[in-house]
């Protein structure tokens, strides 16, 4: 896996309260991820670019609502999110407080 794909893979971080109650319990952080990318790639990318122990992956594809613009109806993207487990010890800090 080329340097190039790696930097693409992980789109953002999902911050909501789910994924920050998630991340205090399981020491797990939620990423926007690609829609191709696979468990191993999700794996690789956060380990290089974060560097931290990664213990496991679990990938979830979620549907893009329907929403009406006025009168016309459109639909949202489908998109693909990555529950990440860090390793005991390990942890991500995306506010940079010290």
């Amino acid at each position: 896996m080329n340097n190039e794909r790696m930097s693409r893979i992980l789109i953002g971080p999902v911050v909501s309260e789910k994924s920050t109650r998630i991340g205090d319990q399981n020491r797990q952080v939620v990423f926007r991820v690609l829609p191709d990318a696979s468990k191993f790639e999700i794996r690789k990318a956060v380990e290089k670019m974060f560097d931290v122990t990664v213990t496991g992956v679990q990938v979830m594809n979620v549907k893009g609502k329907v929403k009406r613009f006025g009168q016309t109806v459109g639909r949202r993207s489908d998109w693909k999110k990555a529950y990440v487990t860090l390793a005991e010890g390990s942890d991500i800090d995306f506010v940079g407080a010290e």
